[in-house]
């Protein structure tokens, strides 16, 4: 931006910037309020300007899972995935829209790649035995037939 631009009311550059990331922030905030369809509008506007964030998916995949709007939320997943196909909460994310789904398949196919990178941290114990016990879940027969190939 201009020196004449900024003179008479432009924005600099770092006030954009930090536009950007109130954006992100606000829907932090508004998540924790509980309020999650405003909390979904802050994150589009984000996405606005970070189209590839992936903190931003991931987290409007959680917000629209929490509102029930689930097609839109493992549209969120799939692009993260798309972007990084390594990334390990998305998959965890979208393996349990799936299952909602009745996509047991799908499932298990995400919670193999959450398991195969696994997170890190105090918590990534008790997410991977969830993630497993949900595998040996799906597999399980539950009407004394095989499970299908593939799964």
């Amino acid at each position: 931006m201009s020196f004449w631009d900024r003179l008479f009311g432009g924005r600099s550059e770092s006030a954009q910037n930090r536009q950007r990331l109130d954006y992100l922030n606000e829907a932090l905030v508004l998540e924790r309020q509980g309020d999650y369809d405003a909390a979904v509008t802050s994150y589009r506007l984000a996405l606005r300007e970070r189209p590839d964030d992936l903190k931003i998916l991931q987290n409007m995949a959680i917000a629209l899972s929490r509102i029930g709007r689930l097609e839109e939320a493992v549209r969120a997943y799939r692009k993260a995935l798309d972007l990084d196909p390594t990334l390990s909460g998305a998959h965890y994310g979208l393996a349990f829209l799936l299952q909602k789904r009745g996509d047991n398949v799908g499932a298990i196919k995400h919670l193999n790649a959450f398991l195969a990178r696994p997170p890190k941290g105090p918590d990534a114990e008790r997410w991977v035995a969830h993630a497993q016990a949900t595998i040996d879940q799906l597999r399980a027969p539950t009407d004394g037939t095989a499970p299908a190939a593939g799964e």
